[in-house]
C-alpha cells in the first residue's frame, strides 16, 4: 500500500534521484525554461514554490539572509543559488505562489514518453 507516499520515484534510488532534482532545478533557475518529462515536471513544480519563497524571505531580511542561502545551497547548485540571490526574485513580489507553469507537448519520438515545458510565469 502507498498510504502517505509522497513523490516519485522516477526508476532511482534515493541518492540519484536527489542529484537529478537538483540538477533539474538547477536547469531551470540558471535557463528560465527547459524541456523535460512530464512526471519530471510536475514533480519540480512543487519543488521549485518553497525555494523561491525562501529567496524571497532571504531578500527582504538581511538577518536570515546568510541562513536561508546556506540552505538552499544543500537543495540547489551553487550558481543557481547566486542568481536567485540576485535580482532574478523581483519579477515574483506580487505573487505568493504559483511561479511555475507546466506546459505539455508531445510525445518523444523514440519512446514516446510524455513530454513538457517547465517555465517560470
Amino acid at each position: 500500500m502507498k498510504h502517505k507516499k509522497t513523490g516519485r520515484k522516477f526508476g532511482r534510488v534515493r541518492s540519484q534521484r536527489r542529484a537529478l532534482l537538483r540538477t533539474i532545478l538547477g536547469s531551470l533557475i540558471m535557463n528560465e525554461k527547459i524541456t523535460t518529462t512530464e512526471a519530471k515536471a510536475k514533480e519540480i513544480k512543487s519543488i521549485i514554490d518553497p525555494i523561491i519563497n525562501k529567496a524571497k524571505v532571504a531578500k527582504n531580511d538581511s538577518i536570515k539572509k546568510v541562513a536561508i542561502l546556506r540552505d538552499l545551497r544543500i537543495v540547489i547548485p551553487v550558481m543557481a543559488v547566486r542568481k536567485l540571490a540576485g535580482s532574478f526574485c523581483q519579477k515574483f513580489e506580487a505573487r505568493s505562489c504559483g511561479y511555475t507553469r507546466v506546459v505539455k507537448l508531445q510525445p518523444r519520438k523514440s519512446d514516446s514518453a510524455k513530454m513538457a515545458v517547465i517555465e517560470f510565469v
